[in-house]
């Protein structure tokens, strides 16, 4: 039987809760122009300013919501041990647990955004709200990568009129 498999797009081997720098790009469902809707936009960037009260190892860099896509620099730092009190488990819990990524991975921190994102989008009535499957990452090796990909999400906006995926831009 022949299964579809997706070819991932993390680095095979690497622990992507390591301390470090991450370059993210995360995109609307069909590049869906949904930040263009102020309400929409709204939610995606007080949900991202959100992220470091929910993941207190984890801090933002430079960031910016474009009409279908959100580019960042997450940066996961550990700043000490987070004391939570003790839950009891479920046998489901010990189920999931075995195919969920480590917490505080920078793919629990993407997807809890885009679940958030998405909740409150549907909540406020937009139901066709939805992201791509996935998202793209880079891990961010030193200083001059650091400060290459904080210039490429600063001009991002500046750019938007020549972007591919802009449905004003004309191909020739």
């Amino acid at each position: 039987m022949h299964t579809d498999r997706r070819r991932s797009l993390r680095l095979k081997h690497y622990d992507y809760a390591s301390d470090g720098a991450y370059f993210v790009t995360i995109c609307t469902r069909g590049r869906t122009l949904f930040f263009e809707r102020g309400e929409i936009r709204s939610i995606a960037e007080r949900c991202w300013l959100e992220i470091p009260d929910h993941f207190p190892d984890v801090d933002l860099d430079t960031w910016v919501v474009m009409p279908n896509h959100v580019h960042g620099i997450i940066v996961i730092a550990k700043k000490g041990v987070q004391l939570n009190a003790p839950t009891p488990r479920r046998d489901s819990d010990v189920a999931f647990s075995a195919i969920s990524p480590p917490r505080d991975t920078l793919a629990v921190v993407v997807r809890t955004y885009k679940a958030a994102v998405t909740t409150l989008c549907r909540q406020a009535g937009n139901e066709e709200f939805g992201w791509q499957r996935s998202y793209y990452d880079r891990v961010i090796r030193d200083l001059d990568e650091l400060d290459r990909a904080r210039r490429y999400i600063v001009n991002n906006p500046l750019q938007w009129d020549l972007d591919e995926h802009n449905p004003n831009v004309m191909t020739p």
